[in-house]
């Protein structure tokens, strides 16, 4: 039997050790990195583009490029060449239908996670992101394979309000900073 490890948002775990890693996401977005000569692996769930621009947050890791880094590290920290990395993307929903899809978080978190796989030369061998429904993801650390549960928008009204105050409260965090970020809508 498998380790059976949930994470949440501004979370990870890597593992080499046969590990099931799952969480559930909306808008935000989570990359299942594996390195398939090791069967090693791990997953973080993040929250927002971009990268942590105070030294003072108590939180980085809901920053995408953040979280990339660090899964990154922690999973060559277990062993193996980087060259033979793959990523897997899950996640980017558009929950909020009042926001329209071009300014939308998910889209703008997909993207971004996309582009900084590119950049960091990481192959993305499987996607699954956007639309509306919540995605609960599984991912299992020694072999790479990811169980994808969708629920459907109209059964997440508990999921949407819960993430609806999380965005409220980070929205507050990031406009006290004084930075404005485009992929928040202007108030």
């Amino acid at each position: 039997m498998k380790k059976e490890v949930s994470i949440h948002i501004g979370e990870f775990y890597v593992s080499e050790e046969p590990t099931v890693i799952y969480t559930l996401l909306g808008s935000c977005v989570a990359v299942c990195l594996h390195h398939p000569d090791r069967k090693t692996g791990g997953m973080n769930h993040i929250l927002l583009p971009g990268k942590s621009v105070s030294p003072s947050d108590a939180d980085p890791l809901r920053y995408a490029r953040n979280a990339i880094e660090v899964l990154i590290s922690s999973v060559m920290g277990l062993g193996g060449a980087r060259s033979r990395l793959v990523a897997k993307i899950f996640g980017g929903a558009r929950l909020l239908t009042s926001i329209s899809k071009d300014r939308g978080v998910g889209r703008s978190l997909s993207e971004f996670v996309m582009d900084f796989l590119k950049v960091e030369k990481i192959p993305i061998i499987s996607q699954d992101v956007g639309g509306t429904d919540v995605r609960k993801i599984y991912f299992h650390t020694d072999t790479g394979e990811v169980f994808l549960k969708r629920i459907p928008a109209g059964d997440h009204r508990r999921f949407l309000e819960q993430e609806q105050e999380r965005l409220r409260l980070v929205d507050s965090q990031v406009r006290n900073t004084g930075t404005w970020y485009p992929w928040l809508p202007e108030r």
